[in-house]
């Protein structure tokens, strides 16, 4: 196994972020370091995004390129970043190998990342489960690059049906149906691309997208939603895809919330 690191000024850490999870979309580790921000990236040296790709995202702001062997206890160590997660007093989002919750009242999920994106300790699939929390359960959903398949499955568990997942990787789609089934949930995993393929239609739609398939979303949707729930953006790039979903879908702002880096938005069909 390969880390590959790359090291920025802080200052321009938000943008090169943006443009590092284009390349590696299953996401990166974050370290801070003074002045610099550390940007990590795991996997055989084949699937590790190209060096030069990686230079050129990071453009001027890159202070150093680090790459290094992980040993074999490894894994252990990785285990370490999948903490489990009390979202809204309602969820207990955890990997596998910590306990349940005993607290009443809360579900408790079990979400095993493999090699997928979203298990809940990352800010931006928190913030998107604390949002739909806030919405009032009931009616089909499409979760939207779902990932591991914690928002379909948090739905699923909070009320809503029919629930149904989507994503283009191969990885996720099976960590998805895995998940579902560990839970004890209803949920169809599609494998599917935004770009070219339908957009799935439903009541209520969850998107845990980066800034570009978010502004595709919005483009290519066939009608809005009674409410969307998009996360995967930075701070800075929230009113820029609110302002698009508005602009072409007819979708207002109604709730925004913010951790470290990252923003969530729920919209709101307008009547």
């Amino acid at each position: 196994m390969i880390r590959l690191a790359l090291r920025v000024r802080r200052a321009d850490s938000e943008v090169v972020l943006a443009q590092l999870l284009e390349l590696a979309p299953n996401g990166v580790e974050e370290t801070e370091d003074g002045d610099v921000v550390e940007y990590a990236v795991y996997g055989a040296p084949g699937e590790l995004p190209e060096l030069p790709d990686l230079r050129a995202a990071a453009g001027a702001a890159l202070v150093e390129v680090r790459t290094e062997t992980i040993p074999d206890d490894w894994v252990d160590g990785w285990k370490q970043f999948h903490q489990p997660v009390l979202v809204a007093e309602r969820l207990y989002v955890r990997p596998p190998w910590e306990p349940a919750t005993s607290k009443a009242g809360v579900h408790d999920l079990v979400i095993d990342p493999g090699q997928a994106f979203g298990t809940g300790s990352h800010h931006s699939t928190r913030l998107c489960l604390e949002l739909l929390c806030a919405l009032e359960p009931g009616g089909p959903l499409a979760d939207l690059g779902c990932g591991s398949g914690v928002l379909g499955i948090a739905a699923a568990t909070l009320g809503w049906a029919p629930v149904t997942a989507w994503d283009h990787e191969r990885p996720a789609v099976a960590a998805a149906q895995e998940n579902a089934r560990a839970n004890g949930v209803k949920l169809a995993v599609t494998r599917w691309d935004l770009r070219s393929d339908p957009i799935p239609e439903a009541p209520t739609l969850v998107a845990n997208l980066l800034r570009p398939l978010l502004l595709t979303l919005a483009e290519r949707m066939p009608a809005p939603p009674a409410a969307l729930v998009a996360g995967g953006l930075l701070r800075a790039e929230a009113d820029e895809v609110a302002a698009a979903f508005a602009r072409r879908q007819g979708l207002r702002e109604r709730e925004r919330r913010e951790a470290g880096d990252w923003a969530a938005l729920r919209l709101e069909r307008a009547y």
